[in-house]
């Protein structure tokens, strides 16, 4: 398999009716006859300029024709850079300052958006509402007008010659999409993936997850993320269904488990905070979602007591761990967890994918002895092509295996980690989640994953303001006064680690991908 349309396509032949539904929003949805209908038709007209290899953004909210124009684009032998309303308008500029797209396609919720931040560049419009997807401006490569409808099966007519000849001259390795990311300089950093590394990310993730014509997905991340593969590509691979949750039900526990009764959602895979959310504000006492059959969860660390909340109540069901940066091209390592576990042990993260390799390096480059923490690089197929347009950061970030005598490319994810008994990998930290303070080496997960495991504690998340030397923790947690914590942690934990100053807080403020936002918590101790 050399593209990821093949998905898809095998799909439609042999495994599904091609009126399943394949991915279902809020107020639309697409079966996989209108998805691939649709991609066609979006995919024909940008390949009319003869346009290649380029970056085509899509700039549309979180729907199921969001999904039709990533293919769209992968059709016309482009690759997509995804973006929605979501994010901030400075932060969009900024994106396409460094991708430069040729186009821009928008729906009717960010058409003025997107109109205000490219000002006389091109904008299409792809509008299910009308039988129209039009170019409102020209001055870039005077594109022509196109017209796409997903209510009828095709309103551009669909080139299925000029597609196949797009086809035969893509290989494996040219883009698929381009992600952005946190950088540290505050300029998001572009993230190139290929066809090959995500068949090679899918085959194994959909290995694990055991996926088949009958899972149905309740997706949880945006999805300009990557973040968001665990549901689209084995949807397309096994003829699945994805469901994209409404946002705001993850401010409704109750609702959210309604919601996932109702439809009948099989699978999730979400960031561990969420799933930590449902069960520390109690849900989970009142209602279980009993549909579900599988729970992976990563991204951030776990508390156990959440964790075991949700094994509790689903004993039958396969929990799964995952762990894996953006620029592996999504997870590298999975552990299925079968039991609870005691409040000071860690859930591993397990063992990597097949065609992956696990690498520990210490300061010195050098593999740590056994059990000793070590720098987590990952090689393989999976890796990315790198960060768009900087080659400085890609060097920095891929480099050659200092235990290899031969060509060897790995990522340093900037995490570390540590081998147990069996081989397994446990994550400890990020490695600037390490701080120095009053002359110790201190773990800023060892002080959150210890608050957490107060019995009154729902969230728990520590930052550290280096200007102030000042380790602060804000927790939720309604009846859990701040001298409660300060308590439980002097029993707990030496004096060095003891944080400073405590917030109590309402709701954490998270990331668009569902993470704890640090850095906002962060600004708001600087604001106080």
């Amino acid at each position: 398999m050399t593209n990821v349309l093949e998905y898809l396509e095998k799909t439609m032949e042999s495994i599904v009716s091609p009126d399943k539904k394949a991915f279902v929003g809020e107020g639309s949805f697409l079966t996989f006859n209108e998805l691939q209908c649709a991609a066609k038709s979006c995919g024909s007209y940008i390949a009319e300029p003869g346009t290649r290899r380029k970056p085509i953004v899509v700039f549309m909210k979180k729907s199921p024709e969001k999904v039709a124009a990533f293919l769209g684009v992968v059709y016309s032998g482009n690759y997509y850079v995804p973006i929605d309303n979501e994010i901030p308008s400075f932060r969009i500029k900024m994106i396409l300052d460094t991708v430069k797209p040729r186009l821009i396609i928008c729906d009717e919720a960010t058409k003025e958006q997107a109109q205000s931040i490219v000002g006389d560049g091109v904008v299409g419009v792809l509008d299910v509402s009308q039988t129209e997807a039009r170019i409102e401006t020209a001055t870039l490569n005077a594109l022509r007008t196109s017209v796409i409808n997903f209510n009828q099966i095709r309103t551009h007519k669909i080139d299925d010659k000029k597609l196949q000849e797009i086809r035969q001259t893509t290989i494996d390795t040219d883009p698929l999409y381009v992600v952005f990311t946190s950088g540290s300089t505050g300029r998001p950093k572009g993230v190139v993936a290929s066809h090959r590394s995500v068949i090679d990310y899918i085959e194994n993730l959909t290995d694990v997850l055991q996926t088949d014509e009958n899972t149905v997905f309740g997706n949880q991340s945006p999805l300009y993320l990557d973040a968001c593969l665990k549901e689209i590509y084995p949807t397309l691979k096994h003829g699945a269904t994805t469901y994209f949750i409404p946002g705001q039900l993850f401010m409704f526990p109750l609702k959210l488990i309604e919601y996932i009764t109702e439809n009948n959602i099989n699978t999730i895979c979400w960031v561990a905070s969420a799933l930590s959310l449902v069960a520390g504000l109690g849900a989970l006492e009142k209602a279980v979602p009993h549909t579900l059959k599988t729970i992976a969860f990563g991204s951030e660390v776990f508390p156990i007591k959440h964790y075991n909340n949700w094994r509790s109540k689903l004993p039958k069901a396969r929990m799964i761990h995952l762990y894996g940066p953006t620029e592996a091209t999504g997870m590298s390592t999975y552990f299925i967890t079968e039991s609870t576990y005691e409040e000071n042990e860690s859930i591993p993260i397990g063992y990597p994918f097949k065609n992956t390799d696990i690498v520990l390096l210490d300061e010195h480059g050098n593999a740590p002895r056994d059990g000793e923490p070590g720098e987590i690089c990952i090689r393989g197929a999976g890796l990315s092509l790198g960060y768009f347009a900087d080659e400085d950061k890609t060097k920095a970030a891929f480099v050659q295996n200092p235990l290899s005598e031969f060509p060897d490319m790995i990522y340093k994810t900037g995490d570390l980690g540590r081998k147990g008994k069996q081989g397994e990998l446990y994550y400890i930290s990020r490695k600037d989640h390490q701080i120095k303070h009053m002359g110790y080496r201190i773990e800023l997960a060892e002080i959150e994953l210890m608050a957490a495991g107060h019995e009154k504690l729902n969230l728990a998340c520590v930052v550290f303001d280096d200007a102030e030397s000042k380790i602060i923790l804000y927790y939720m947690g309604k009846e859990l006064k701040k001298s409660e914590i300060r308590s439980y942690l002097k029993e707990n934990l030496p004096r060095y680690m003891l944080p400073q100053v405590i917030y109590e807080l309402d709701e954490m403020p998270r990331t668009p991908g569902g993470k704890l936002d640090r850095v906002k918590l962060l600004e708001m101790h600087k604001r106080r």
